[in-house]
């Protein structure tokens, strides 16, 4: 019976070992996994961090190309139709008064006068018989009609030796006015 007992007692101790040798393997089993668990977790979080940054650089990146686009539309347009003034300015100042521009081109030629003693003066083909009728008068005597020109208005008048000349045109007053003018009449218009 003593060995029975013997027999027993090395069982039931075997099933001890067992039993916790299973429940230590099943303790680090759980803390294995509870560890990867809380990595992944940590894994996932930065991700979705990551992508949220990644998002939030990719939709401003969106909008400030759309802004981009949005003031290059605006700033098109704007100086669309600060070349439709230039254009309609251009055509007013071709409507003048005929009397107008006869004062005006008598008294462009004595300004031009004080610069080239005698040449030859152009003129838009609509004032070449005022500007014939001016230089026909005394004072004018050096100059002589040289022809007309593509121009709305004014003149342009180059001295006898070809190597001067001034452009009193009324396109070069206005470029001139445009260039000085342009950014207050777009703070004006635009505001």
């Amino acid at each position: 019976m003593e060995l029975e007992a013997v027999a027993l007692d090395i069982q039931e101790k075997g099933k001890r070992e067992a039993e916790a040798l299973r429940d230590e393997a099943r303790k680090e089993s759980d803390r294995i996994l509870s560890a990867a668990q809380g990595r992944a977790g940590e894994i996932k979080l930065a991700a979705e961090e990551e992508a949220g940054r990644q998002s939030a650089r990719l939709t401003g990146l969106e909008v400030s190309s759309a802004s981009l686009a949005v003031k290059r539309t605006l700033l098109n347009t704007q100086k669309d139709l600060l070349d439709q003034v230039y254009r309609a300015t251009l055509d007013a100042i071709g409507r003048l008064p005929g009397s107008f521009r006869k004062d005006t081109l008598s008294a462009l030629l004595s300004k031009a006068k004080k610069e080239i003693r005698e040449g030859s003066v152009f003129c838009a083909a609509q004032d070449a018989g005022a500007l014939k009728e001016i230089l026909g008068q005394a004072g004018f005597s050096g100059f002589r009609f040289g022809g007309t020109m593509d121009i709305p208005g004014g003149i342009v008048v180059e001295s006898a030796s070809g190597q001067l000349k001034i452009d009193f045109s009324y396109r070069t007053f206005l470029d001139r006015v445009w260039e000085t003018g342009l950014k207050d009449a777009s703070d004006i218009l635009f505001q």
